[in-house]
């Protein structure tokens, strides 16, 4: 429990943003911080670690909320933050929001891909890019997964596997059709979803909110 890893930057994104500038490191519990690197990433929207070994991690990161740029995406370390490895990249304009482990299973990830620009007079939300993507080899290789998840013009998305049981997958997306958008839930591990709650106030500003936690 003394090493912590901290990302930076508002992936949360408004009218006022702060820029991210990589992520940092403890291990001694907080009292003291490192420089690990990704200071080319932007937003960080999520860090998970593995719960056995300290040293492996995943960064999900948003980009350059200000235009595109080829660092965003899902990275991995197998060294603490020596070195980082681009495991998932969709575009320049479509980045990682969100990243949630199996705590059964640390080999199998899934990560919600968002497309997000801030601009001086709009905020970009949202393409055909985005959607949720899955590994069960350790973040190496990813899908992109479907089986009834919103398809077109989607935007934010959460994701959420449960730590009771690995099948249980859930994913709070928002997206352009109405009769899309929603919470989703797995109980096959992600091969198919049903939409179990379309209450808009569960989507409603979702740049700040849209998140799911098991």
């Amino acid at each position: 429990p003394n090493v912590v890893y901290v990302g930076t930057g508002s992936a949360q994104p408004r009218g006022n943003v702060s820029m991210g500038k990589g992520v940092y490191k403890s291990t001694n519990g907080g009292e003291s911080w490192t420089f690990i690197g990704l200071e080319k990433t932007g937003q960080i929207g999520k860090i998970v670690v593995h719960p056995d070994n300290p040293n492996v991690l995943f960064v999900a990161a948003l980009g350059n909320i200000f235009g595109p740029n080829p660092e965003r995406g899902v990275y991995r370390s197998s060294d603490g933050g020596k070195t980082w490895q681009q495991v998932l990249f969709v575009s320049d304009r479509t980045g990682a929001i969100d990243l949630s482990m199996d705590p059964k299973n640390p080999r199998t990830l899934y990560a919600g891909m968002w497309t997000a620009e801030r601009k001086p007079w709009t905020m970009i939300d949202g393409s055909e890019e985005g959607g949720v993507w899955k590994s069960t080899d350790g973040g190496f290789n990813w899908e992109k997964l479907g089986g009834g998840l919103p398809d077109g013009l989607v935007g934010k998305v959460g994701v959420a596997v449960s730590p009771a049981n690995s099948k249980r997958v859930w994913v709070l997306q928002e997206a352009k059709e109405e009769k899309k958008g929603g919470l989703y839930r797995s109980d096959d591990g992600g091969k198919t979803f049903k939409r179990i709650n379309r209450d808009h106030n569960l989507r409603q500003r979702a740049w700040y909110y849209t998140r799911v936690f098991a």
